[in-house]
């Protein structure tokens, strides 16, 4: 017995040590390259959420028989790790650095400011950009159909979210803490992208 013990202590301190050791690396990566760093991870998140969005479709629907749909995945992968990271990353350290603190009048500027100035071009690139990907004729005519319910879709969810992001959240994990909450938020935008009109 206690040699089972001594084992598994001994395991569980090497298991502890790895993980000391991963997460020493992560926040030196976020140290010292935290473009990169919120690239890779917003990426991850984002394609994560396409591939979350075809795993339900295919459980949920009996008629749907196709293996994944890896060009989208690939889209979403672009646009998620090359696209969106760096333009939020600079967004949010201009914002940070133009409105410095966390009292509720200033939470709200940003708030209002990330809405209505940063968010109606982040919806048209992602609508033209995916339909540029996806080879279409008329990249414009998703974003014509579907903007506006996506736009307001976005405040609904977005507003409570930034709330907290500019209040709670350090800027160094800003595009991290978006990445997690565009898991569900990049689920809506992939059905509105499949949705076949405006409803």
């Amino acid at each position: 017995f206690n040699c089972q013990f001594k084992t598994l202590f001994s395991y569980s301190k090497n298991k502890c040590q790895t993980m000391n050791q991963v997460r020493s690396k992560i926040k030196s990566l976020f140290s010292k390259h935290p473009l990169v760093a919120n690239c890779i991870t917003y990426g991850a998140l984002y394609t994560g959420s396409e591939l979350l969005q075809q795993t339900i479709l295919r459980a949920t629907d009996v008629n749907e028989k196709a293996g994944y749909d890896w060009p989208s995945l690939a889209r979403y992968a672009a646009m998620g790790t090359a696209v969106f990271p760096p333009l939020m990353f600079h967004w949010y350290k201009w914002l940070d650095a133009r409105y410095v603190g966390v009292g509720a009048g200033l939470v709200a500027r940003k708030v209002l400011m990330d809405q209505l100035l940063f968010t109606p071009p982040m919806i048209a690139t992602f609508f033209i950009g995916m339909s540029l990907l996806e080879g279409k004729e008329d990249i414009t005519k998703e974003f014509r159909e579907k903007a506006i319910p996506t736009f307001m879709a976005n405040l609904g969810f977005w507003i409570p979210v930034h709330v907290v992001n500019f209040r709670f959240i350090p800027p160094t994990g800003r595009v991290v803490y978006i990445g997690l909450c565009s898991l569900l938020w990049v689920n809506f935008l992939c059905a509105m992208k499949r949705s076949g009109s405006q409803k």
